[in-house]
C-alpha cells in the first residue's frame, strides 16, 4: 500500500537584499516569470519550478546559499541562460566524477544555482 503522506515538489528560498530586484534579475536574464513581489518577499516560476526570496541584508548567508536543479538538457539550458554572465557569474557545463553534467550560475546575491543532467551508468 502506497502512501498518500509524500513530498510532491521542493522550493528553494533564497536570501536577497531587495526581493523584487532579484525576481527582476531571474525573469530578465534566466527565463523565469514573477508570480508575486513586495518589498521583503517576491516570487518566480519557470518550468514548474519556483524560487523564492526573503530579505535579507546579511551578503554573506546569500553566499552560503545554494540549491540543485535537474534538467533534461544541461547544454541547452546553459545555451539559453548564458547571458546570466551580465550581473551575476556562470560556469559553463562540464562532466562530474560522481556521474553528471553541470553547469552553476551566481546571481547578484550571491546564491548559487547549479543545474544537472544525470549522465546515466558509467561505461
Amino acid at each position: 500500500m502506497q502512501s498518500t503522506a509524500t513530498i510532491s515538489s521542493a522550493c528553494p528560498l533564497f536570501p536577497a537584499a531587495d526581493p523584487s530586484a532579484s525576481a527582476a534579475w531571474y525573469c530578465d536574464r534566466l527565463g523565469f516569470m514573477q508570480t508575486y513581489a513586495d518589498a521583503d518577499y517576491a516570487m518566480v516560476r519557470r518550468d514548474g519550478v519556483q524560487v523564492h526570496f526573503w530579505r535579507c541584508t546579511d551578503p554573506a548567508i546569500a553566499r552560503a546559499t545554494s540549491a540543485y536543479f535537474y534538467t533534461a538538457s544541461v547544454d541547452g539550458l546553459a545555451a539559453a541562460m548564458q547571458r546570466a554572465a551580465d550581473g551575476g557569474r556562470i560556469q559553463m557545463p562540464q562532466d562530474t566524477a560522481w556521474g553528471m553534467r553541470e553547469f552553476y550560475i551566481w546571481d547578484p546575491d550571491g546564491n548559487l544555482l547549479k543545474f544537472g543532467q544525470d549522465l546515466g551508468p558509467k561505461r
